[in-house]
């Protein structure tokens, strides 16, 4: 009969309850995270640090194949090391350190429901963490070895604890003082950018704050801070002041050398718009329906942190995925926020709009599972054997069962989800999970040929097994490549300084970018290695000293 209104079943129920919400984020977490080699990238290079701690050296400071790395502060390493310790009766060490980004990821989106709950109410907490979920731009980062995921959790530690000062001072503030500090330690100067300001920001701005206990609170948790966290600094100053004059020099470097200019905003907008959707369009609404209250604690706690992460990245000049992550916590607040009012129209074409973004994005990964299995389209098949050119997908039917299980099953769900507020938070979440799910059934064994350097790692340490070194340097060899030759091969690449070496060997390494570069004709080729296809192939090439002269470029 037209208009019957259906009882919801059990399973309608609770699926937005915390049983569902605890299965659907565990199932987004935990697909793809083990398995597999440290992926080149990001996924390596920051395994390196980890993979020194877990044999007892640069403990301290972070280190990728004996060299300082100066790009973040040790916590994400500590937590790491910590899990690949402990899971290392059951899983690889990689696989184990990964899980560092697992547990960050998930304190992220607690945080981020809890301070949406403080700020908007408790029926916005479960649209807070289902936005995150969708979130364009975090599923790569959030499966992948990630400092900055760290950094991302403690600022929405902190923000959940700024929430909570108007109603409990004493906690809120000792909450937020310990975010401050961990991001601090997880980011360095960015951490101390994104957090540190706010506490200035609430206790001035905020009429909610504008009493002796909240202020009084504020500056005792600003103290705490500020005194926890020199404790790294001033730690490493008497062990290895060097270090700290490095890293300190560095930090300064990457904050203040290349600001973004007005021919930038283009290339900021267009990476914005796409990692941050869908937030941003609800953050916009939500800003909207607050705006005759904008200095009040909902409206300026997540304003000012967008605002903070907005001067970040102008200062740093930095628009890369992995530098946009700290906007997903203002963002996803301002969005959550802004669900509960959304009108029956927009709410429906919100609905429909994930429904059929994700549906596009499953039929684009099964086409590229179609080029690898059945040639076709020709033109997408052509570019993947050029990318990958030995590659051959094993065992394609198990691959397809499993894919088309997934894809089913989602059809399912979103045919039965029941009609809530939370309907379109939902369906973005679900449809990321279960295109990150179908990426990695379908398309996981071409990402893993591509993307590892144990082939590489193995060949170089077979070309070294008959020579008597312990001394090998290098030109153009990334950290990542670095990272990987020490923990599959054991073989630390030293700097090349003044162009010249002690070394007896030299690992030239050629790419798309830097092709042609050759050392003098003292120096006799002894091995080669090529791995990938197209823009993606780098060259790799071992040469022996034969006589004891320096280094010189030769295009």
């Amino acid at each position: 009969m037209t208009g019957e209104i259906r009882t919801p079943s059990p399973l309608q129920r609770h699926i937005f309850g915390p049983a569902g919400l605890a299965l659907l984020i565990g199932l987004y977490l935990l697909t793809g995270l083990i398995g597999h080699d440290p992926w080149r990238g990001d996924d390596v290079r920051y395994f390196g640090p980890i993979f020194e701690m877990l044999r007892g050296e640069h403990l301290l400071f972070p280190s990728i194949g004996g060299q300082p790395s100066t790009d973040f502060p040790p916590l994400y390493y500590w937590t790491g090391a910590l899990l690949a310790r402990l899971g290392s009766p059951f899983l690889p060490l990689h696989d184990g350190a990964r899980l560092a980004s697992t547990l960050y990821t998930a304190l992220a989106i607690f945080w981020i429901a809890r301070t949406a709950g403080r700020l908007y109410g408790r029926q916005t907490r479960t649209p807070a963490a289902l936005l995150t979920l969708g979130t364009l731009g975090l599923v790569l980062h959030a499966h992948e070895t990630q400092p900055m995921i760290a950094l991302m959790s403690m600022q929405a530690m902190t923000l959940a604890g700024l929430s909570l000062v108007p109603t409990r001072p004493a906690l809120g503030s000792l909450q937020a003082g310990a975010g401050a500090t961990l991001a601090f330690l997880a980011g360095g100067a960015p951490g101390v950018i994104l957090t540190i300001p706010l506490f200035l920001i609430v206790v001035t701005a905020s009429p909610e704050c504008r009493n002796p206990r909240a202020s009084g609170g504020l500056i005792l948790g600003l103290s705490i801070a500020i005194v926890t966290s020199a404790l790294w600094p001033l730690v490493l100053h008497y062990q290895a002041p060097e270090l700290l004059e490095l890293w300190w020099r560095n930090e300064w470097l990457d904050l203040l050398s290349d600001p973004l200019g007005a021919a930038d905003i283009g290339r900021f907008t267009q990476a914005f718009s796409w990692f941050a959707w869908p937030l941003w369009p609800l953050a916009l609404w939500s800003l909207w329906r607050m705006r005759r209250r904008l200095l009040s604690i909902p409206a300026l706690l997540p304003i000012c942190e967008l605002a903070l992460v907005v001067l970040w990245i102008t200062l740093n000049g930095n628009v890369s995925p992995t530098a946009l992550l700290p906007v997903i916590p203002p963002l996803a607040l301002l969005a959550a926020g802004g669900v509960p009012s959304l009108r029956r129209g927009a709410a429906n074409a919100f609905d429909w709009f994930a429904v059929m973004t994700f549906g596009v994005f499953a039929v684009l990964a099964w086409i590229a599972w179609s080029a690898q299995v059945f040639a076709w389209p020709p033109g997408l098949a052509r570019h993947l054997t050029r990318v990958a050119p030995d590659f051959t997908l094993r065992d394609p039917s198990m691959t397809a069962l499993a894919g088309g299980a997934i894809t089913l099953l989602w059809i399912l769900i979103v045919w039965r989800l029941p009609r809530s507020s939370d309907r379109a938070p939902a369906n973005w979440a679900i449809g990321m999970t279960m295109l990150w799910c179908l990426t990695i059934a379908l398309l996981k064994p071409w990402f893993e040929h591509d993307r590892s350097y144990r082939p590489l790692a193995n060949s170089f340490a077979i070309a070294l097994a008959g020579e008597h070194t312990s001394c090998v340097a290098g030109l153009n060899v990334t950290p990542s490549q670095r990272a990987s030759l020490h923990y599959f091969a054991n073989i630390e690449i030293e700097r090349v300084s003044g162009n010249t070496t002690p070394c007896g060997f030299l690992l030239v390494v050629d790419d798309h970018s830097t092709s042609g570069i050759r050392p003098t004709a003292e120096w006799q080729q002894i091995w080669e290695f090529k791995r990938g296809g197209g823009k993606q192939q780098e060259t790799f090439r071992l040469y022996r000293r034969e006589r004891d002269t320096g280094i010189s470029r030769l295009e």
